[in-house]
């Protein structure tokens, strides 16, 4: 992790997979914005201070998040002024941390429609940063309460390029936290739509290459 003071009302910390790991946070919650995320600004907006002197105490803050192509996690920090500040109800940053067991062979999105999903493939299908079949031994679509899901079991947690396709695909879908408890629900309660393995299936049949 690295921080750097802009000046005295904005940083920049990097955050990289490594620190992921080493925090216990799994990269799937991570990107699905979800509290353990927000808990692991708290802790990096603490270390900051010691580091740097950058106090958000008593300030509201903007935050800029960006994904750098080497799987890097960008965050620019800023404090708003006081105008802006009274706008909005004041709040203390404290850090809360939290027992987390990834799961890194197991990972559920969840796409609002189908053409968020076929969308999803065009966009694949134009991009040949990564072999996506090398992700996972078993990749299926489900349809439940009319979203879909796209369940990926066993992972392979070796493939090079996992971590650009997780990227992307939050460009589409949102992670499902719980992915074990909730694919389950899927299995017992959703339809099955494409077997494994789901993208080849769903390249074959409804992308143009």
């Amino acid at each position: 992790m690295k921080f750097e003071k802009l000046n005295e009302n904005k940083i920049r910390i990097t955050l990289t997979i490594q620190d992921l790991a080493e925090k216990e946070i799994d990269f799937h919650v991570f990107m699905s914005n979800s509290a353990e995320a927000q808990d692991v600004l708290l802790d990096m907006l603490e270390q900051a201070k010691k580091e740097t002197g950058f106090d958000p105490e008593d300030y509201n803050l903007k935050v800029e998040a960006l994904v750098m192509a080497d799987t890097n996690f960008i965050f620019t920090i800023t404090k708003l002024p006081p105008e802006e500040k009274s706008k909005i109800s004041k709040r203390k940053f404290t850090v809360k941390r939290k027992n987390i067991v990834p799961s890194s062979t197991q990972a559920v999105y969840c796409f609002n429609s189908f053409d968020d999903f076929n969308d999803f493939l065009v966009f694949l299908s134009k991009n040949t940063l990564f072999n996506y079949k090398k992700l996972a031994k078993s990749i299926t679509l489900y349809e439940y309460k009319e979203k879909y899901y796209l369940l990926m079991n066993n992972i392979n947690t070796e493939f090079i390029d996992k971590i650009k396709f997780y990227t992307c695909i939050t460009e589409f879908a949102k992670c499902v936290t719980n992915s074990k408890v909730f694919a389950s629900k899927l299995k017992e309660c959703g339809t099955l739509i494409m077997k494994n393995n789901a993208l080849e299936i769903g390249f074959k049949h409804f992308v143009i290459m």
